[in-house]
């Protein structure tokens, strides 16, 4: 049977624009679209302001399983790298 996520890369690059979502169910969306990567792959998040609560939730959550990397940290406009690591 095939992997019905079809994943071609383990370093694969996914985009989560945040500023699309509603503030309340932002973080519920942003843990979802975390869970459904593969170790290896990323999440890159775009978003209008730096989420630092938001971090700190996410380092509590998953520890170890996540590499938090700024690309971008300017005024209106923020991008960070999550990256899956091995459990």
């Amino acid at each position: 049977m095939s992997d019905p996520h079809l994943h071609l890369q383990a370093d694969k690059l996914y985009l989560f624009d945040a500023r699309g979502i509603a503030k309340r169910f932002r973080h519920a969306a942003i843990f979802g679209a975390f869970d459904a990567l593969f170790a290896g792959e990323t999440m890159r998040f775009c978003n209008d302001h730096d989420p630092l609560p938001l971090l700190e939730q996410l380092m509590a959550r998953y520890g170890d399983r996540i590499e938090i990397s700024y690309v971008q940290r300017e005024r209106g406009e923020v991008i960070i790298d999550f990256l899956k690591k091995q459990a």
